[in-house]
């Protein structure tokens, strides 16, 4: 005879306390990526523009990967400050950038925010910025922050808005997420895996890293959890801080140091979360040589020859996070300054020149190819961004890397 409907509802509930610690203990025990099990796929080229407006030249960040059409979301030149979307052609590992494949353009350049980047701080006299973009079913989330914020005035950072980019009076915000500085959240975002989003409290994750004022930004990655159907509800959603680095708690042994941490050199412009692994991976680049502040003359720095901190030569980086550190922050069993990475490690990307400042625009994921896409800056003539790609292979497993020359692990927490 049938259980009736209700009885087997109650039996569902009165089982959930005994199933909670099998998921959960299925869910830790997930293996961790290490740099072996990346393997680069190849490169190509975003279309060309006629001008500053219409050009991803000085520009190529805050990607986002959208599964509908097999296609990126990407900002375009840095004064601008416009978002397009392109198609994934063919990936070629070329050397010469004439081999490369050229995407197709499938939405043209516009102001994804409508007109309200600087976001109810117009006496601002800096830089306003898309921080990142995230693709939700049918609409488009798109983050944004103050490069130089000094007073510290930014109140709001994300908007949710229709895919297409070309329609108007439907973008809702700016929305406030979570209540510390915006500095924390207003950058790259990517989805939580499902058999995490309970562990850490949302499906998706917003954070920022390394702007311009250290006193109130994070000091080394940030990230915290939200639900991005919650921008529609109101001016203000909660969030859960799983990761970040106030002033005086920095990561590492000190912004002003040599070290494969973190320094006032170290940018971070992307994160990724692949399913059926643990890893939360930044993507940045990172200072590895000695911390000067002065000219690039003064510091002996090639690339960059302006006056500000220097850490010559730079590298493309990965900072590794185990998310049962982070669970156990939105636990409370452990503080998000005192999380530290499993592991970092630089790696190389064709076209770079050692007298260039490795910059990575933004990274994306494809969970269903398991393709990583980073965005190279300047990588060519005028500043052109290219835009790479890596599998991950399904051999990932916990262990930690066996090149020391190119991988350094963090010391324990």
């Amino acid at each position: 005879m049938p259980m009736p409907r209700r009885s087997l509802a109650a039996l569902a509930v009165a089982l959930l306390p005994l199933l909670a610690p099998a998921t959960a203990s299925a869910q830790s025990a997930l293996p961790r990526v290490s740099p072996s099990d990346l393997a680069y796929l190849g490169a190509f080229r975003l279309p060309p523009g006629a001008g500053d407006t219409t050009s991803f030249n000085y520009g190529g960040t805050a990607l986002a990967f959208n599964p509908a059409r097999n296609s990126l979301f990407v900002t375009g030149h840095d004064w601008h400050q416009r978002s397009a979307e392109v198609s994934i052609p063919e990936l070629r590992a070329a050397s010469s950038l004439d081999q490369l494949a050229t995407a197709r353009l499938l939405q043209p350049f516009h102001d994804a925010t409508e007109g309200k980047l600087r976001w109810g701080n117009p006496a601002d006299p800096n830089s306003q910025k898309i921080g990142g973009h995230l693709v939700i079913g049918d609409r488009l989330v798109v983050s944004v922050y103050s490069y130089y914020d000094g007073a510290s005035t930014q109140a709001a950072s994300h908007f949710l808005r229709p895919l297409d980019l070309s329609a108007t009076g439907r973008t809702q915000g700016p929305v406030r997420v979570g209540r510390l500085y915006p500095g924390f959240v207003s950058g790259y975002m990517t989805h939580v895996p499902a058999e995490w989003q309970p562990a850490l409290g949302g499906p998706a994750l917003t954070g920022n890293c390394c702007l311009a004022i250290a006193s109130s930004q994070s000091n080394g990655p940030s990230v915290s959890a939200f639900d991005p159907a919650t921008l529609a509800t109101g001016t203000e959603v909660a969030s859960t801080l799983l990761v970040g680095y106030p002033l005086g708690q920095q990561l590492g042994p000190g912004e002003t140091t040599q070290n494969p941490l973190y320094n006032l050199t170290t940018q971070i412009r992307g994160v990724v979360f692949p399913p059926g692994t643990r890893s939360v991976l930044f993507l940045g680049r990172h200072g590895v040589g000695p911390y000067c502040y002065g000219s690039g003359a003064e510091c002996r720095d090639p690339a960059d020859d302006s006056k500000g901190t220097h850490a010559y030569p730079y590298r493309y980086q990965i900072w590794a996070y185990d998310a049962n550190d982070l669970a156990a922050v939105r636990r409370g069993s452990r503080n998000a300054s005192r999380v530290q990475p499993y592991a970092t490690w630089n790696f190389t990307l064709p076209f770079e020149d050692p007298s260039n400042q490795h910059l990575v625009g933004g990274a994306a994921y494809d969970p269903q190819t398991r393709r990583l896409y980073v965005s190279q800056q300047c990588a060519a003539r005028d500043c052109e961004p290219l835009i790479h790609a890596f599998e991950l292979r399904s051999g990932a497993e916990d262990r930690r890397p066996a090149a020391p020359g190119d991988v350094r692990a963090a010391a324990a927490p």
